[in-house]
């Protein structure tokens, strides 16, 4: 891509980055672990909206089970989250592969 054309749309580009801003606020994904025992809810900026944990999951002699549980939810949100900013961005980016996404 020639850079005076990037130059060109700047404005475009900055205007397209603060709607994906917001629509990363929007987006909301789950990911869950043990059969959805445990389960994470993350928005687009991976901050933690909920966790909701199956009563089945709290037992005081597996303690060590359940923080298993929310951890591997955790990740499993983050990796949903990750594939849907990979769908938004896509046109914006177009194509750029960015480390971490």
């Amino acid at each position: 891509m020639n850079p005076f054309d990037m130059v060109k749309n700047l404005k475009n580009l900055e205007s397209q980055m603060a709607t994906m801003k917001n629509e990363l606020a929007n987006i909301s994904e789950t990911g869950s672990s043990g059969g959805n025992i445990v389960q994470v809810t993350l928005n687009g900026q991976f901050e933690m909206k909920s966790i909701k944990i199956d009563p089945v999951a709290v037992d005081p002699r597996d303690v060590q089970m359940l923080q298993d549980l929310i951890v591997a939810a955790h990740h499993a949100a983050i990796e949903k989250v990750q594939e849907a900013i990979k769908d938004k961005s896509g046109s914006l980016l177009g194509g750029m592969q960015i480390p971490g996404l």
